[in-house]
């Protein structure tokens, strides 16, 4: 579609931006007070508008954030979000170029990656997206799940008003929930959009707070929902669940298992490889799935990226296409020592989404190779790329954005 002119919008037109986002997701215009609180959240500059004519047919935005990847180095990022296209613009090519649009500001920011939590996933590996993190739904029925005596649940928690929460879950979460590679800043306008917009609308949300030998390190916030008939239990959703330490992390789980008059409490993403069933003393009384929609990323500058990582014992040349930013293509040598561009004959091919999936570890070279995602050209490379891009535990992001 060549009619389509895409701009910054100005601060004036954010309200007519979300509102059209919020139609993409069947959902009513923000009210004045929604507004009041949501606009804090926007970024001069980074809200962009396509329009056909005088009309705004599509809108994408993103923030700035920063990643930690392995071997815990802190990457800058744009957490991309607030991307929707009109219904009657749809399949107009207004998404692509929005897309191609905000990647090239991205890379003119300096911004080393990008990342996005798509509600229609098929949509982005085009633009060079591939899923980096898992997350592992976990639902538990208190009366049967029950921690064994030996796990450790040290500490104490306690239940804070809304006013406490907004004033020690932030430190909290930059002290101890950026454990894991895969995990992102939470600005300041983050924690108005997930926490104040909810406590200003008199959702009943409750903060429970872990306190450890060296003070706060932990916390989760849940949503109970009250029995449809009168006389049923509730059911606890936690859509937050911060912590560490293994104290932390099981001295939540007990404090929720132990809640009374609840049929049922859903955490909705922890790391995969935590191993909450084997904590208890019937395992069949919780159950896990992998959310298979968690974090996309988007290596935009190729060479920063691989060389913000550590690597494995091996060494292996990757051949990367990318056709959005081509100066991301070409060949690169990773070594434990190093990355470096080369002119060497590769040992795989891939492109440059199937490397965002390898970048945290989450995804096995092999297993991509055997899927026809990686072509490998060296026999035995695939098992290379295996050691080389290994983590020592499961990558997360644990931030809904």
């Amino acid at each position: 579609m060549s009619d389509i002119e895409i701009r910054t919008l100005a601060d004036t037109e954010w309200r007519a931006s979300l509102g059209l986002f919020r139609a993409a997701l069947h959902a009513v215009p923000p009210t004045d007070e929604q507004w009041a609180v949501g606009s804090r959240s926007y970024e001069p500059g980074r809200t962009l508008g396509a329009f056909c004519g005088d009309t705004l047919a599509g809108t994408a935005f993103a923030w700035s954030s920063d990643l930690l990847v392995p071997g815990g180095a802190v990457v800058p990022m744009a957490a991309v979000t607030r991307v929707g296209v009109r219904s009657d613009f749809r399949r107009r090519g207004v998404l692509s170029e929005l897309m191609r649009r905000q990647l090239a500001d991205i890379a003119d920011r300096g911004e080393v990656l990008a990342a996005l939590r798509p509600t229609e996933p098929l949509i982005y590996g085009r633009f060079g997206y591939g899923q980096a993190t898992r997350g592992a739904k976990t639902v538990a029925v208190p009366g049967n799940a029950l921690l064994r005596p030996e796990v450790p649940s040290g500490g104490r928690v306690r239940l804070v008003t809304p006013a406490e929460a907004l004033a020690v879950m932030p430190g909290i979460y930059e002290r101890v929930g950026r454990s894991r590679p895969g995990t992102m800043a939470r600005p300041s306008y983050w924690w108005t959009v997930a926490y104040e917009r909810a406590f200003a609308a008199d959702e009943h949300i409750i903060i429970a707070v872990h306190s450890g030998p060296d003070g706060d390190d932990g916390y989760l916030m849940y949503r109970p929902t009250p029995g449809a008939l009168p006389g049923t239990n509730a059911t606890l959703a936690v859509d937050d669940f911060v912590a560490a330490t293994p104290d932390a992390v099981y001295g939540l789980w007990r404090f929720l298992l132990s809640v009374d008059l609840v049929d049922e409490v859903t955490v909705w993403t922890r790391p995969t490889d935590e191993p909450i069933a084997e904590a208890l003393t019937d395992p069949r009384a919780i159950t896990s799935a992998e959310h298979r929609s968690d974090l996309w990323l988007r290596l935009v500058d190729v060479p920063k990226a691989l060389a913000a990582r550590e690597y494995g014992p091996a060494t292996v040349v990757l051949e990367v296409e990318d056709s959005l930013l081509p100066g991301n293509s070409g060949a690169y040598r990773l070594t434990p020592d190093g990355v470096t561009r080369t002119t060497a004959t590769p040992d795989l091919s891939l492109s440059v989404d199937v490397l965002a999936m390898l970048y945290l570890g989450t995804w096995r070279a092999s297993a991509l190779t055997a899927i026809g995602r990686i072509q490998e050209l060296t026999p035995g490379a695939t098992t290379k790329a295996d050691a080389l891009f290994a983590v020592p535990e499961a990558s997360w992001c644990g931030t809904f954005f």
